[in-house]
């Protein structure tokens, strides 16, 4: 029986992390993840993987298996299971962390089913065991699935932390023996494949996180991903040690420690944390804020705090804020104007690219080939990042003589079907699908290119009434530019000029069609245009008949 594993998303891009596996006809999702839109995504608020093809078989999938709970592998559950209500398996924690979006979204009885590590887990042709590994975020988890043509193994995110938070290290020794059982397929993560060395410890973080906590002189705002708990419990380990109270503010910060809190992954004294009105009656040298917005999002509160405009509290000088973490890919240029921002209202900032506060969850390029040493697969395929990473990862698997390695990309399968492992191009569609505002997959790629010409070019509306019996012009042209010139009179006037020669040249040989004028407007304003200022602003006419 022939087993298959299609890419829906992760193997070109950091996030949209979703693979398919097939066994007999009946499909597993693995992972269904987010990505955060690229600055060329004008208006998008985020992008998931294009499930359509799994739509149109929904009688035949069974469930989904997550890794871990980070929003790049879970953020799109929600919308997946609106089209495909399924099973869900997954650690305890790793499923309270996706519950948030499945319950903002209505979802009827959602089916989340917690699995302790190391629980073999049957569900039809699907028999699946989850492996402790070590991430950015508890309970993650690498997913070996027993199929009828050997062990497939995915890492899930992973470095090799010889000192986690939790005690709970990367399974080498399980992912061994599975190694000396034979592992058909590897997919394994990739992001660091071009790192030398080894990722440091996240304890390695206790120090200098709090020496910058304990030297600050007025109130502390520390950011970081919500979901990182072990990083929070660092920061608010190190503010207590200060003899500084800790409030947490931003919506997910605040759902993921109570789900911290309540599945005993964060642990502080009762009276150290207190609600943001309440610490801000303290001294400031007792203040310890922890927020979100470590990525620039636009309305996050640290982003808030920088233009002034949160609405309980306002950036003093001699503030410290200590953004731990690094920006995602097309995240840089919002992360740093966010830290430019901060600077100008006096803060002292401090980030991954100027003090230790932060350490990857990712493996470096030692820690994947002690990992591919460990298991020998007899084929890999590189997941989860860009196609350079892909390509370093299958670069070093080679150097370790892995018989069979392949790099794929979104839509790509790869077949096991007895000695023959076969990879099939474009299998399946893979584009991105856009959720802009509350729709989802209504904007394309030639909306996101029109907004992309409006922001760079502008747009001119012309607007004229002609009479449908005589053609006579009786309004017009009207002319009204937006982010085409700072002073557009004089070439609108011409231009005006130009489409109103035009129009009534067109009237009185041909009468009256709409759309005649329309695109006789079009052309003549943009001719006018082009030529005075080289510029190719969208043209919208709008014709009257009277």
């Amino acid at each position: 029986m022939s087993v298959s594993v299609t890419f829906l998303g992760g193997l070109r891009e950091i996030g949209r992390n979703c693979a398919a596996l097939e066994i007999g006809g009946r499909f597993a999702l693995i992972d269904c993840g987010l990505m955060f839109p690229e600055e060329d995504m004008l208006g998008v608020d985020l992008v998931f993987p294009d499930w359509s093809w799994l739509v149109e078989r929904s009688d035949k999938v069974d469930c989904v298996v997550l890794t871990h709970g980070h929003e790049d592998h879970v953020g799109a559950l929600a919308y997946f299971l609106r089209d495909i209500n399924v099973p869900v398996y997954g650690t305890k924690l790793t499923l309270e962390l996706a519950r948030g979006r499945i319950e903002e979204m209505g979802i009827d009885n959602p089916q989340l089913h917690p699995v302790e590590s190391y629980e073999w887990k049957k569900h039809g042709k699907f028999n699946f065991q989850l492996i402790p590994v070590s991430h950015s975020v508890p309970d993650a988890s690498g997913v070996v699935f027993d199929t009828p043509e050997g062990l497939v193994v995915h890492s899930g995110d992973f470095k090799l932390d010889p000192t986690p938070i939790d005690g709970r290290p990367t399974d080498l020794q399980t992912f061994g023996e599975l190694g000396r059982k034979g592992v058909r397929l590897l997919l394994s993560d990739s992001t660091n494949a071009e790192n030398p060395g080894f990722v440091p410890s996240e304890a390695s973080l206790a120090d200098p996180i709090g020496r910058i906590i304990d030297n600050a002189e007025g109130r502390v705002f520390a950011a970081c991903f919500s979901s990182h708990i072990h990083r929070v419990q660092q920061i608010a380990n190190a503010g207590v040690a200060a003899g500084r109270k800790v409030a947490f503010f931003g919506r997910s910060m605040h759902r993921n420690t109570e789900i911290g809190f309540s599945s005993g992954v964060l642990d502080l004294p009762s009276d150290a944390v207190v609600d943001i009105k309440d610490l801000l009656k303290l001294p400031q040298n007792r203040q310890l804020l922890v927020t979100t917005g470590s990525q620039g999002e636009p309305f996050a509160a640290l982003s808030l705090m920088a233009q002034g405009r949160h609405k309980f509290v306002d950036l003093d000088e001699g503030d410290t804020v200590l953004i731990s973490a690094t920006p995602i890919p097309g995240n840089e240029t919002a992360v740093s104007k966010v830290i430019s921002k901060l600077l100008r209202r006096g803060a002292r900032v401090f980030h991954g690219r100027n003090a230790q506060v932060h350490v990857s969850g990712h493996a470096n390029r030692e820690e994947l080939l002690t990992f591919l040493n460990v298991i020998r697969p007899r084929a890999m395929v590189p997941v989860h990042g860009e196609y350079r990473h892909l390509h370093a990862h299958a670069e070093l698997a080679r150097q370790m003589l892995v018989p069979e390695v392949d790099v794929l990309e979104d839509g790509d399968r790869v077949v096991l079907d007895g000695d023959v492992t076969r990879v099939e191009r474009r299998a399946v569609p893979a584009g991105y699908v856009y959720l802009d505002g509350s729709s989802v997959g209504d904007v394309q790629t030639g909306v996101l290119r029109d907004r992309s010409h409006l922001a760079d070019e502008g747009v001119v509306v012309v607007t004229v009434a002609v009479k449908h019996r005589t053609g006579e012009l009786t309004y017009g042209p009207d002319l009204d530019s937006h982010g085409v010139m700072d002073d557009p009179e004089v070439v609108l006037g011409k231009a005006a000029e130009a489409v109103r020669a035009a129009v009534i040249e067109q009237v009185s040989g041909n009468g009256f069609d709409t759309q005649v004028i329309q695109s006789t407007i079009r052309k003549a304003a943009a001719q006018v245009i082009r030529a005075e200022t080289s510029r190719k602003p969208v043209i919208i006419p709008v014709v009257f008949d009277v």
